[in-house]
């Protein structure tokens, strides 16, 4: 298989020690490619010091919903000059998250179109982060005239599912399609995601997929072909075209060449 990691976050601290040995294995079950997505100043830095080591590694800038309240003009500055790197290939991880509030809804709705309007500017694809936003993060991005994006870990519900689709966007698969009870739902719906719109992504250190899970905490983008075997499974397609077919939409979305 030949697989793009679409969306991992191995400039987290948990990966300061074996990160050369990390990339290594990715490569050996695979993984040739990766994306690292930023969700602060800092780790947008440490991320492009990373890929400025690595060939196949690319990185994208922004400003998670999380640290909304601590982002500002000067930090958006900062993250569109860092664009110009040919090492940017897309801007985020950006959206809303009403999950856990760390940051107050009106600043993280003030930034996220803030942040899409910068994008665009820089005609970035957007890199979406979306949780319990009860249909808000929706009525955003339809208001809005967005060319290319992917919906990292979706985990809203057949509605919210082909809002998606039909706005053109990627939907990114994680690790949680791989757990029992909790990807049940998962599982279904992506029987309704045509293959030519799926990426695939372990959002590592976060969401190690089973098996892995039983062995280990930390995810890492090697454990990827456990959720591409899962998705030609579900889909009954043959494997080697599931992840060729992934492998180029992720390509396509950040269009780097192959």
């Amino acid at each position: 298989m030949k697989i793009f990691e679409s969306h991992c976050h191995i400039n987290d601290k948990s990966f300061n020690k074996d990160l050369p040995q990390v990339i290594e294995r990715a490569a050996k079950n695979g993984v040739s490619h990766l994306m690292i997505a930023g969700v602060s100043l800092n780790t947008c830095k440490k991320a492009l010091e990373i890929a400025r080591k690595y060939k196949n590694v690319f990185i994208s800038v922004g400003v998670h919903p999380h640290d909304s309240s601590n982002c500002s003009e000067e930090i958006i500055s900062k993250l569109k000059e860092m664009a110009k790197d040919e090492k940017v290939k897309a801007w985020g991880e950006t959206g809303l998250d009403f999950n856990r509030m760390h940051s107050p809804q009106k600043d993280q709705e003030k930034w996220f179109l803030r942040q899409i309007e910068e994008a665009s500017a820089l005609d970035l694809p957007l890199i979406f982060h979306e949780r319990d936003t009860n249909k808000r993060f929706l009525e955003i991005i339809q208001s809005q005239n967005i060319k290319n994006g992917v919906v990292h870990c979706f985990s809203g519900d057949r509605d919210e599912l082909f809002s998606y689709l039909d706005l053109g966007f990627y939907i990114g698969i994680t690790g949680i399609l791989t757990i029992k009870k909790r990807g049940e739902k998962l599982r279904e719906l992506l029987k309704d995601i045509p293959l030519d719109r799926i990426l695939v992504e372990t959002d590592s250190p976060y969401l190690t997929p089973a098996p892995h899970k039983n062995k280990t905490r930390r995810n890492e983008p090697s454990f990827l072909p456990v959720i591409v075997k899962k998705i030609a499974e579900i889909k009954n397609i043959d494997v080697s075209k599931t992840s060729e077919t992934i492998f180029q939409n992720t390509c396509s979305l950040f269009r780097i060449g192959n």
